[in-house]
C-alpha cells in the first residue's frame, strides 16, 4: 500500500490560483467558493472581511477604498508566495474599491488545501499579507463629520 503522502491530492495542484481581482462591483461569496473547490481538498478555509461600523471607537457611516494600478498584480504576488509555502489545491482573492456601505463586503478570500489545518493557516497567511502588502487604501467617514485614510501598507 502506498503511503499517505504518495498521492497527488496530497500536494499543491498544478495551477491551483483560480481567482485574483479587484473589483468596483459587489463581491459574490458563492463565486469565491466555487472557485476554489477541488476534489482532493478536505478542508477550504473562507475569510470575509466586511465594512464594520466603527473604528477606533468612532462610529463608521462607510468607506472607500482606492488602489494603486498594480493592486491585482500584487495580491498575485502574494498568492503564488502562499502556493509555494502550503499544498494549496485552490486559492482565490477578490477586493473590493469603490464606495461601500456599513455592512457591504470588502474583501473575500479562499484557500483549498487536502487537510483542514494547512487550509486555515494558508487562508490566514493569504488575507494577513494581502492586507499587509497590498497598495490598497481604505477611506473612512465617521458620524462626527471626520475622516481618515488607512494605507493598507
Amino acid at each position: 500500500m502506498a503511503a499517505i503522502d504518495d498521492h497527488p491530492g496530497e500536494h499543491a495542484a498544478q495551477d491551483p490560483i483560480k481567482l485574483i481581482a479587484v473589483r468596483d462591483t459587489a463581491l459574490s461569496l458563492d463565486e469565491v467558493f466555487r472557485a476554489v473547490g477541488d476534489d482532493a481538498a478536505g478542508g477550504t478555509a473562507l475569510f470575509v472581511g466586511t465594512v464594520r461600523n466603527h473604528d477606533g471607537g468612532a462610529d463608521v457611516d462607510a468607506l472607500g477604498y482606492s488602489c494603486h494600478p498594480s493592486a491585482e498584480a500584487e495580491m498575485r504576488r502574494i498568492a503564488e508566495k502562499v502556493v509555494a509555502e502550503f499544498p494549496v489545491r485552490a486559492l482565490a482573492a477578490v477586493h473590493r474599491v469603490g464606495d461601500l456601505a456599513v455592512g457591504d463586503l470588502a474583501v473575500v478570500v479562499a484557500v483549498s488545501c487536502p487537510h483542514r489545518g494547512e487550509a486555515f493557516e494558508a487562508c490566514r497567511k493569504l488575507i494577513d499579507d494581502l492586507k499587509h502588502e497590498v497598495p490598497i487604501w481604505k477611506h473612512q467617514r465617521f458620524s462626527d463629520g471626520t475622516q481618515e485614510w488607512v494605507g493598507a501598507c
